[in-house]
């Protein structure tokens, strides 16, 4: 195998034997080898179910790369052999450098043993020694941030917890290639965003990443490539662009059968039902959005993860009305302000204060400062002072789901500046509400219109 290649995988194959009855099982430990003896072909008791059939690809060093499929079409399957938790049937596969792994919840860890315990089985398993492990143990734990439970029995974690601690160990084995199944769709958003920044650290240093997920908005996002299966081994699987697998699949799922079923139902029942006449007039529609977005909002996480020189420290951010009363749910639509509060601990020029809108991979969807607006008033922070910089913008109609904002200060203009104070995920916006389903968000003030014509 070439040195510039992380994994490849030649002609490989996962047959299962699924047994009707469990006594199935019994008689095909034995009559088979008393048939031959006998001089009789032997009968087989179980059916062949082929996971896998024929599958071949490689993966450069350096790749991310997407496992893509139906239920049912051997992702998972397929990552156990790579890991070497689980044998092929036919065909063979080549690794080249240290794997950690985050399969399906709580595999490789005991749940009689506590955290602690875990995390060194875990981590002798992957290939450090007990010495490396000791070393690391205190930035695993920070990472994983489950406080005492560290000292319980992993049984008594929630799934959760469970991640955080199977994705701190897998952070810090200095592993070449990461395999992630589905990891990132369990735990908090606060967790989330933690994964996602060590994932593009992991990237920019030359890791080799095979993820699994159904969300293909992470895959676009995160692959370059990606790898599609067929369920049943019925045929071979595909390679190409994560953009145009991704595509595809989206087209497998809303080509099924059984969505053009229903929809005939319904097209059934209304012919049935309905009591328009033949002839078609024109006619008009107009209306409005039937709903607005409403958000839960929380408040400012003074223990986020930072950094930056010191010279100014953020204090306080959050959505407020005009009296400065903190707000809990904000409306999309409406205007609102998000006001951020920092305390000068120097003198600082040029003071620029900025935040950023994420979604759960780490996208920033929106950002504001106030470099440009107010870089010709030569602003001054004097050491002491508390400064509170307030934006005011109409809330944007966001797609269903988890957002964090992170805020930052800053000494400088343009690029050239000292990052004096900034915070990851200090506030955490949900979509408790609202008709947004796909894209980054809905359009603000729409109105609609529909014409029919005969």
């Amino acid at each position: 195998m070439s040195s510039d290649i992380a994994i490849k995988v030649s002609n490989l194959s996962k047959c299962y034997q699924i047994y009707e009855q469990p006594h199935d099982r019994l008689k095909q430990s034995i009559y088979p080898r008393l048939q031959r003896l006998a001089g009789k072909q032997p009968k087989q008791y179980f059916r062949e179910f082929w996971a896998l059939k024929d599958v071949s690809f490689e993966i450069k060093k350096g790749e991310t790369v997407g496992i893509i499929g139906r239920n049912g079409s051997g992702k998972s399957t397929l990552l156990q052999m790579i890991c070497g938790t689980l044998n092929p049937t036919s065909g063979s596969i080549q690794t080249n450098g240290r794997i950690a792994a985050l399969l399906e919840l709580g595999s490789g860890f005991n749940p009689e043993f506590t955290g602690r315990e875990n995390v060194y089985m875990n981590a002798a398993i992957i290939g450090l020694s007990r010495e490396e492990t000791e070393a690391r143990f205190d930035d695993i734990i920070a990472f994983a941030d489950i406080g005492d439970f560290i000292e319980q029995p992993v049984k008594t974690y929630s799934s959760g917890m469970y991640v955080r601690l199977a994705f701190a160990v897998i952070a810090h084995v200095d592993a070449d290639i990461l395999v992630v199944d589905e990891a990132l769709a369990v735990g908090d958003t606060f967790f989330t965003q933690k994964c996602m920044r060590f994932i593009r650290q992991f990237q920019m240093n030359g890791g080799t990443l095979l993820l699994v997920s159904h969300d293909m908005a992470t895959m676009i996002n995160i692959c370059q490539s990606a790898v599609m299966l067929f369920a049943g081994g019925q045929r071979r699987a595909i390679t190409g662009s994560a953009e145009a697998l991704c595509k595809d699949y989206l087209n497998q799922i809303y080509d099924d059968p059984t969505r053009h079923e229903q929809v005939e139902q319904q097209r059934s029942l209304h012919a049935q039902s309905s009591q328009r006449e033949n002839a078609r007039t024109h006619k008009v529609l107009k209306g409005a959005a039937p709903e607005i977005n409403a958000y839960a909002v929380s408040d400012f996480r003074a223990d986020a993860e930072h950094f930056g020189k010191g010279g100014v420290t953020i204090i306080d951010a959050g959505f407020f009305d005009e009296d400065r009363n903190r707000l809990t749910t904000v409306i999309g639509g409406q205007p609102v302000c998000f006001i951020v509060s920092v305390r000068a601990n120097q003198p600082v020029l040029y003071p620029a204060v900025g935040l950023m809108v994420k979604d759960r991979l780490g996208q920033y969807l929106y950002t504001e400062g106030t470099d440009k607006t107010f870089r010709h008033h030569q602003l001054a922070f004097e050491a002491g002072e508390r400064i509170d910089t307030i934006f005011h913008f109409t809330m944007p109609l966001l797609l269903r789901g988890q957002y964090t904002i992170n805020v930052a200060i800053a000494e400088g203009m343009g690029d050239e500046h000292i990052q004096h104070h900034w915070m990851h995920d200090t506030v955490k916006i949900e979509s408790i509400s609202g008709p947004v389903v796909h894209g980054i968000g809905g359009l603000l003030n729409s109105d609609i219109t529909m014409e029919f014509f005969p």
